[in-house]
């Protein structure tokens, strides 16, 4: 087993980190998985290992689930470079929301059509970068961001992005972005009057558990193009967006197939055998479930008759997740080489840090081993997404979360 390590400059950004060019190798003496990374020569916690084979797999049974669908990888959820490498080998396109994220997609890809621009919140600067830079495709969801990329992104594929309940997601997304479906029609009429190819997008709300959540806003598409159609324009793309879950958390999810039934019924309910150019933004279910995020036990001890266990990551390095518990990772631990088995008993868990927010579990306690104590290590499942790029530069004087990838 190889572990390429993302170069260990401190302090430094971790978004920066991920878009280093360059990892340095170092080969490990086992090729059994169950073996932690960290204790064969793969540097001290914590840390992020990701299995880019599992990468490559996750994209190939996702495209089996939704055959005709363009795969965006949203860059946001691990955009390390090997990660995009992988990827592009395996001829996804890209969902990007800053122009940090282009210039590294376009770095692995350098065909600019890939890209779809999926924030609607864009500097008129980045929006003029973007377009410079060839990318075609731009999302909004108001009048003022309409008025920039007219005025900016000329004949540009103009998607508008509609609010979802976020019913049924870990990870509601409907209350920050997305437009009414009454506004959605005028805002398509205004791109329309414009000379812009139009589209619809939305977010079914991230790590989501069901697979019929895209049936509401696949049915407000539906009659946003018979408005389209009645005054002579259409659709040109309709953006599924994300949701898709990964598999390793603690709650249970439909496996990949069951959204694919799910969408296809849908499209064909609110948008016949006609369909647009059909694309999805999943980020999470290719990433996450290849990774795992590694930390050491510090301390063990009772807080008012209730166990408490701290860890060497939490809330500012890697785990931003857990904020409101939202996302529930799955927990294993380790000691040397081996699981911790026996005895098992619900536990808080905590960061490192002198901060009071950093707790990662308090209502939702995972049962861990009684006989748990410090150098210890818990393994936090399906890590691979939203952990690097969720942790800060050194807050409190601890180093960034490190990537691996084997």
């Amino acid at each position: 087993m190889v572990h390429r390590v993302r170069s260990g400059r401190w302090p430094y950004h971790p978004f920066g980190a991920a878009l280093l060019p360059h990892v340095t190798t170092t080969t490990a003496t086992t090729s059994d998985p169950s073996t932690p990374p960290a204790l064969t020569g793969s540097g001290a916690t914590p840390f992020v290992s990701v299995d880019l084979t599992a990468v490559g797999s996750a994209y190939r049974t996702l495209r089996r689930a939704l055959p005709g669908v363009a795969l965006h990888y949203a860059v946001k959820a691990n955009p390390a470079r090997p990660v995009l490498e992988v990827l592009a080998r395996h001829g996804a396109s890209w969902d990007v929301a800053s122009p940090g994220e282009i210039d590294a997609v376009l770095e692995v890809d350098p065909r600019p059509e890939r890209l779809s621009y999926g924030n609607t919140v864009k500097k008129a600067a980045d929006i003029a970068h973007a377009h410079a830079r060839g990318v075609q495709q731009f999302a909004l969801d108001s009048d003022a961001e309409l008025d920039k990329l007219v005025a900016l992104a000329p004949g540009a594929t103009l998607l508008v992005r509609l609010a979802t309940s976020g019913a049924g997601a870990d990870w509601a997304l409907g209350h920050k972005f997305g437009c009414p479906e009454v506004q959605a029609a005028r805002l398509l009429a205004r791109a329309v009057a414009h000379g812009h190819p139009v589209g619809v997008c939305f977010h079914v709300g991230s790590q989501q558990h069901d697979p019929h959540a895209w049936d509401e806003p696949l049915a407000a598409a539906g009659r946003l193009r018979n408005a389209l159609r009645a005054m002579g324009a259409d659709l040109d793309v309709v953006d599924l967006g994300g949701g898709f879950p990964a598999l390793g958390t603690v709650d249970p999810v439909p496996v990949a197939q069951r959204f694919g039934e799910g969408i296809r019924a849908s499209l064909r309910r609110h948008l016949g055998d006609d369909l647009p150019a059909l694309m999805a933004e999943p980020g999470r279910f290719l990433v996450a479930d290849a990774g795992f995020l590694e930390t050491e036990v510090v301390l063990v001890t009772e807080r008012a008759g209730v166990r408490w266990v701290y860890v060497d990551a939490g809330l500012f390095s890697g785990l931003a997740e857990t904020m409101g518990e939202a996302i529930r990772y799955r927990i294993t631990a380790h000691r040397g080489r081996a699981s911790l088995t026996g005895a098992v008993a619900p536990v808080v868990v905590a960061g490192p840090t002198c901060d009071s927010l950093d707790v990662l579990y308090r209502r939702h306690r995972p049962a861990l081993p009684v006989s748990l104590r410090p150098g210890d290590r818990l393994r936090f499942r399906a890590a691979g997404a939203y952990t690097t790029t969720c942790s800060s530069v050194g807050f409190n004087g601890f180093r960034p979360l490190r990537e691996q990838f084997r």
